[in-house]
């Protein structure tokens, strides 16, 4: 298993909506994000979940990557999924990474990466015992305008028997 998680700015946004960035300590212990992803999710304007992922940030479980990402790929991604793909490929077998965008995920995928999502959080919440509803923790995302593909959701709530 990855011993360095490094997360994107739209499951920050997501967890942080469902009140489950607490969740990712359990599940991970300390989880990095690249400097890029902390411009996009605590930028001057409020957007959502902006107050909880500061303070996860200042409860120290979630770091700002602390080196430079050499830039060992260069795509056609926003900055954020560039640095967490770059900074996987910087450190193969070594990063799990938390990225929900298709393309994102079909670049780290190809180049080798482990790669999760908001949703198998979600799954790995539940089944860990820290939530007592996947069903519930999807519907809040969804009227928030968050989206997961039905396929997606209904494939987690079978695994865990919702």
């Amino acid at each position: 298993m990855a011993r360095i998680v490094v997360i994107d700015a739209s499951p920050l946004i997501g967890l942080a909506i469902v009140d489950g960035l607490k969740w990712l300590p359990p599940l991970f212990g300390t989880v990095f994000l690249p400097e890029s992803v902390k411009q996009e999710v605590l930028p001057e304007k409020e957007v959502p979940g902006k107050q909880a992922i500061a303070q996860a940030i200042a409860a120290s479980w979630l770091q700002i990557w602390p080196e430079p990402i050499e830039p060992l790929l260069e795509i056609d991604l926003d900055a954020g999924e560039t640095d967490c793909i770059n900074l996987g490929l910087s450190r193969a077998n070594e990063v799990l990474l938390i990225m929900d965008e298709r393309t994102g995920r079909a670049v780290a995928k190809e180049k080798g990466l482990f790669v999760t999502g908001t949703a198998a959080i979600i799954g790995q919440a539940k089944r860990q015992g820290l939530i007592s509803s996947a069903r519930a923790v999807f519907e809040k995302l969804h009227d928030s305008d968050f989206r997961i593909s039905t396929a997606v959701i209904n494939q987690i709530l079978a695994s865990v028997n919702e």
